[in-house]
């Protein structure tokens, strides 16, 4: 009797397990792009002159929005990270600034100076200052390869920001421009960023922006799916007659209007990028509306 009852409890167990991994399949299957869906858009983009050199994502499930603080930075903690004596710095009031606009600091120490304002943080070198060195060097001196400008930036990145990682390196005059993303939960936050200039003189200028992560919200929101975004994609660059290559698309989080106030905050959506060959930067669409986003 008690093994019929045991029986009739493992049949039961049974079934519910094969009605809930029915309905996670059923579920998986509304957030995945099929074949035949790949196969249209890509057929209506190369009838669009647009060519999709890599698949793009497949899945698209409901996701969190990720709550960002508008910018934050603690002025100390950055004459310590710019300036060697930090003490020596002297620091320069603007006459422009006027009753409840941001707090602008302008620092400068030698040939060097940071300058925070409308929540970027800039830190360069005068290049006036460094023409002494620069024709100090013979002008057949090959520039600075891209392994060289990421031992430099990795080396200060590792130091200073451990949860920013390496995205995007390309050239640019008179050297390499390399920027660094902070990641939430292996996602990275395209607003939370450090540019990088380098050339043969090192490390002649940085500009940062971030907001400090709070965390996801509580309600998840379905994304529009990769094949719809391309959609929109194609209607915004029906203007452009070159043929266009997307080179690949990908997904992170954007916060389109941060604040200037550290204690507010703004949540940072999920917005897809799209890389286009010939382009350093790539084009956002905020992957809640479906919209195309400025950075």
């Amino acid at each position: 009797m008690e093994w019929e009852r045991a029986k009739n409890y493992i049949l039961v167990a049974f079934i519910l397990l094969n009605l809930g991994l029915g309905a996670v399949i059923l579920l998986d299957g509304r957030y995945t792009l099929t074949p035949e869906r790949e196969r249209n858009i890509r057929t209506v983009l190369d009838q669009n002159n647009i060519s999709l050199y890599r698949l793009p994502m497949r899945r698209f499930p409901p996701m969190l929005p990720l709550d960002v603080t508008g910018f934050y930075y603690d002025i100390d903690e950055l004459l310590e990270m710019f300036f060697e004596d930090p003490a020596t710095a002297e620091r320069f009031d603007s006459d422009d600034n006027i009753l409840g606009a941001p707090q602008r600091y302008d620092y400068r120490c030698g040939y060097s100076r940071l300058f925070v304002n409308n929540g970027f943080v800039t830190f360069w070198y005068d290049t006036r200052g460094l023409e002494h060195v620069r024709q100090s060097i013979a002008a057949s001196q090959e520039g600075i390869t891209w392994e060289e400008a990421a031992v430099l930036t990795t080396e200060f990145i590792a130091t200073h920001f451990p949860d920013f990682e390496h995205d995007l390196t390309f050239d640019v005059d008179g050297g390499i421009r390399r920027i660094y993303l902070q990641v939430y939960r292996e996602r990275p936050i395209f607003s939370n960023r450090i540019e990088f200039d380098i050339s043969n003189y090192g490390i002649e200028w940085i500009e940062m922006r971030f907001g400090q992560v709070i965390g996801h919200g509580l309600v998840p929101r379905s994304i529009f799916a990769p094949d719809e975004v391309l959609l929109t994609f194609m209607q915004a660059m029906h203007h452009v007659e070159e043929p266009i290559i997307i080179q690949t698309i990908d997904m992170v989080y954007f916060q389109g209007y941060p604040s200037l106030q550290s204690g507010s905050s703004y949540p940072a959506v999920p917005t897809y990028r799209i890389f286009m060959k010939g382009d350093d930067l790539p084009f956002l669409i905020n992957a809640f509306t479906n919209t195309s986003l400025t950075f």
